[in-house]
């Protein structure tokens, strides 16, 4: 008994070290991982437009030059509003600058403290403390990065679309033919006790057969119940976000706040970081506001407002259009978001349902009794 516990307890502890270990691996080569994970996703979600064009006789390469072409028109439309949002923020950050600084030393009044730091706050002396020659750097650097994460991204993905079928056949011959091999002697084995010796190798051929039909449907089943996870939660996210920006920028708008487009962006970009993105989409508009007027109700108003919004899209829509489909305890979730966003920074949260989606699955059409009992945890339970 004392045996069977420490083996269990060592094979716990080991495979909790082989977690760690992945993730720290993770964490360090992400520069290779995270452009590699990002390719996969893009091609989950072309795969409806690559299957449709396929069956229509379309060469693979000319399929790859249409999704490139789409996938390089989006980033150009998103960056290029992204972009001028910002920069027309930016022109009169100036003025809020100097309210926010009025806003800390009155605070600071109000509570009493007669600290100088706070008494006399002004952010243009912080900003005039900034060395801009090593943040030109900095910006320049991190550009080039991303341009260079994005044609990385391009490399994997064109490789992901045309190896995308080689993978699937070697891991089908590796967990299916193989698996089948050790059947063989079971079958033979009670068909000597059941069938005539002259009708054994037919029997054997058949039920060998069936073994394999039913092993191949089982791996296509978890491939496409992770393309269809995958493509149902990026799109469903995508369109609920959009419709929730679009909501925030209209309603900003009607509520006279400055820049409706950009917090609409905000919200469309942060609520892709789920539980935590929901928080930072709503803070961000209702702080501004604070420093745009100084009435109480326009800024009760908006808060209602943001909080509506929010409700509705991702507590009410978000759930039943995507019907509940991933089925991940909120728990997981939350955990999913720090530990991803541990490996793999803002990039590692926008990733972690669905990447968490992914290993539930897996883990359910294990064999595993012990991997099943690990993905019923993770999961809510709801058949």
């Amino acid at each position: 008994m004392k045996n069977i516990t420490s083996d269990s307890a060592s094979k716990f502890f080991i495979a909790v070290i082989g977690i760690v270990v992945i993730a720290i691996t993770l964490r360090e080569l992400s520069h290779i991982f995270i452009p590699f994970v990002i390719a996969f996703f893009l091609f989950f979600v072309f795969n409806p437009l690559n299957l449709f064009l396929e069956k229509n006789k379309i060469p693979l390469s000319l399929i790859t030059l249409i999704d490139l072409f789409i996938t390089i028109a989006v980033l150009y439309v998103v960056s290029k509003v992204v972009v001028d949002s910002f920069l027309s923020f930016a022109d009169s950050l100036p003025e809020y600058v100097d309210k926010l600084s009025l806003v800390v030393r009155e605070t600071a009044l109000s509570a009493g403290i007669s600290d100088p730091y706070f008494a006399d706050f002004s952010f243009e002396s912080i900003i005039e403390k900034i060395n801009y020659s090593s943040l030109a750097g900095g910006i320049f650097s991190s550009t080039i990065s991303l341009f260079g994460s994005i044609l990385f991204v391009i490399f994997f993905f064109v490789f992901v679309l045309f190896g995308e079928k080689g993978v699937y056949d070697t891991i089908k011959k590796r967990y299916v033919i193989s698996k089948i091999k050790p059947e063989i002697k079971k079958i033979k084995k009670k068909l000597i006790e059941e069938v005539d010796t002259s009708e054994n190798d037919s029997e054997i051929e058949r039920q060998l057969k069936i073994e394999k039909e039913e092993r191949e449907k089982k791996l296509e089943n978890t491939f496409k119940t992770i393309t269809d996870q995958i493509q149902k939660y990026i799109i469903t996210k995508i369109f609920v976000n959009a419709g929730a920006g679009i909501l925030v920028g209209f309603g900003l708008y009607l509520f006279g706040v400055d820049y409706p487009v950009v917090w609409g962006l905000f919200t469309f970009l942060f609520n892709f970081i789920p539980t935590i993105g929901s928080a930072f989409a709503l803070i961000l508009p209702v702080l501004f506001t604070i420093l745009q007027f100084d009435s109480l109700g326009i800024t009760i108003g908006v808060i209602l407002f943001m909080i509506t919004v929010q409700t509705i899209s991702f507590n009410l829509i978000e759930p039943i259009v995507i019907g509940k489909r991933l089925k991940l305890n909120p728990l997981v979730i939350l955990l999913s978001v720090l530990i991803w966003g541990w490996i793999w920074g803002i990039l590692g949260m926008l990733m972690s349902v669905p990447l968490t989606a992914v290993i539930n699955i897996i883990l359910a059409n294990s064999d595993s009794k012990n991997l099943n009992f690990i993905s019923e945890l993770m999961s809510t339970g709801e058949k």
